[in-house]
């Protein structure tokens, strides 16, 4: 079976499943496993690159792009021409984050693969991510080993939800974007609650919204988490560093009290699969870290 990866999230579970052999076409986004980077790129970003842009900048330029209602991702059709994936996934979720289902399917037309199976993976919950990977199982073929990953995640979510029992709830936000400022949706507030916290100005399973400073100020988060979409540790540390001394960041019971983090947002964070555990373990330490272990070096810096 050949399979094309649009999204990085399902790149990571082709490999969990044991069929990175079959892939044929990934994303420029996929690095996970490390395999993944010799695997030929079937979609790359349509943004200018080659320069570091600051977040308003890259919020400006998906907004132009949008507006002009020119795509966000291309598609190398020839290599799906030359390759003849039998499965193709991809996702509607975030119109941000990958080529949208609507888009594959004008293109295997265009190009003559009308038989190839496009599934769009849309999790809004963790719950829905680890379900997910039973679904890309069935349809690969691989049951059995979807069913035993799927088993592992839900224990070790239980694990962490049965520790947040023991102790105090605390108010959380989520910083998934800095300019504008955006509060992180979709699954980070249900991770939110299952380590113990209280979201504040976000919702379980729906999208993630702007916000402005005041508005964060106001909600008194007791932790912050910063995590910026696409952005690795370090790269979360500096975007940190442009906003740590805004006056009503500044204000927050977190930020008096010493209590804002930076995450590799991008393993850990953004990508719905199998590493949000990860993640869940990771938010779990930073909301208690005199109960819940200690994450891997690399993946959490405390900023204050």
């Amino acid at each position: 079976m050949k399979i094309a990866s649009l999204i990085p999230s399902a790149t990571e579970i082709v490999f969990a499943l044991g069929l990175g052999d079959d892939l044929v076409g990934v994303t420029d986004e996929c690095d996970h496993p490390a395999e993944a980077v010799t695997k030929p790129v079937v979609s790359r970003s349509a943004l200018p690159q080659g320069r570091v842009q600051t977040a308003r900048e890259i919020d400006g330029a998906v907004r132009e792009q949008l507006a002009a209602g020119q795509p966000l991702y291309l598609l190398d059709t020839e290599l799906l021409r030359r390759e003849q994936p039998d499965v193709i996934l991809t996702q509607d979720l975030c119109r941000v984050c990958a080529v949208p289902t609507g888009q594959v399917q004008e293109a295997l037309d265009r190009i003559g693969l009308p038989n190839a199976q496009v599934l769009s993976l849309d999790p809004n919950t963790l719950a829905e991510v680890i379900a997910q990977v039973e679904t890309v199982g069935t349809l690969l073929g691989r049951e059995p080993e979807a069913a035993a990953i799927a088993a592992d995640l839900r224990a070790r979510v239980d694990a962490v939800r049965a520790t947040a029992t023991t102790v105090p709830s605390v108010s959380v936000f989520a910083l998934e974007w800095s300019d504008p400022p955006f509060s992180a949706g979709h699954w980070i507030p249900e991770m939110i609650e299952i380590v113990g916290g209280t979201p504040v100005l976000a919702e379980k399973g729906q999208p993630s919204r702007e916000t402005a400073w005041h508005e964060i100020r106001a909600a008194a988060p007791e932790v912050i988490v910063v995590m910026p979409c696409g952005y690795y540790l370090e790269e979360a540390e500096d975007e940190a560093a442009t906003f740590l001394d805004h006056p009503e960041f500044a204000d927050t019971p977190a930020a008096r009290n010493g209590n804002v983090f930076a995450v590799d947002a991008t393993s850990y964070f953004s990508r719905p699969g199998p590493r949000l555990v990860d993640g869940l373990e990771i938010l779990a330490w930073a909301t208690n870290p005199d109960i819940y272990p200690a994450p891997p070096d690399g993946t959490i810096v405390k900023l204050g």
